[in-house]
């Protein structure tokens, strides 16, 4: 299993990455896995602002629907329009083309609690 170690973690299994105060956002591939195919991203979220561990959004898979959890507070900039003709980029590639939303982070320095990949890895393992 991969856990990147250049993003952040957090306990519902939603990674971020930072590129200066804007994040990107997306389920682990532990996550993925778990939830098994992945056939519907519902995400409504652009423009809008949000507390920490808020539900941006949800994501189907055959046997379950999942909310989706803001990692760290701020606003919604951005929703990947490409998981809506093609969910299953959540499963084959859940760190680069399934990622599922950019946002304003209103305090970088909540990106730095959040779990590193090794604190994730003995997490999930």
């Amino acid at each position: 299993m991969n856990f990147p170690a250049n993003l952040r973690y957090t306990k519902d299994h939603e990674w971020i990455s930072m590129e200066g105060d804007i994040a990107t956002i997306g389920i682990t591939e532990f996550a993925q896995g778990e939830l098994g195919d992945i056939v519907y991203v519902d995400i409504s979220s652009k423009g809008k602002s949000f507390a920490a561990e808020e539900v941006f959004g949800t994501v189907e898979a055959v046997k379950t629907v999942s909310d989706l959890f803001l990692p760290v507070s701020g606003t919604v900039t951005e929703v990947n329009a490409a998981l809506e003709a093609q969910p299953e980029l959540v499963n084959s590639d859940p760190y680069g083309a399934g990622w599922m939303i950019k946002m304003k982070v209103d305090n970088i320095a909540n990106v730095e609690a959040l779990m590193d990949a090794a604190a994730y890895q003995a997490l999930v393992a």
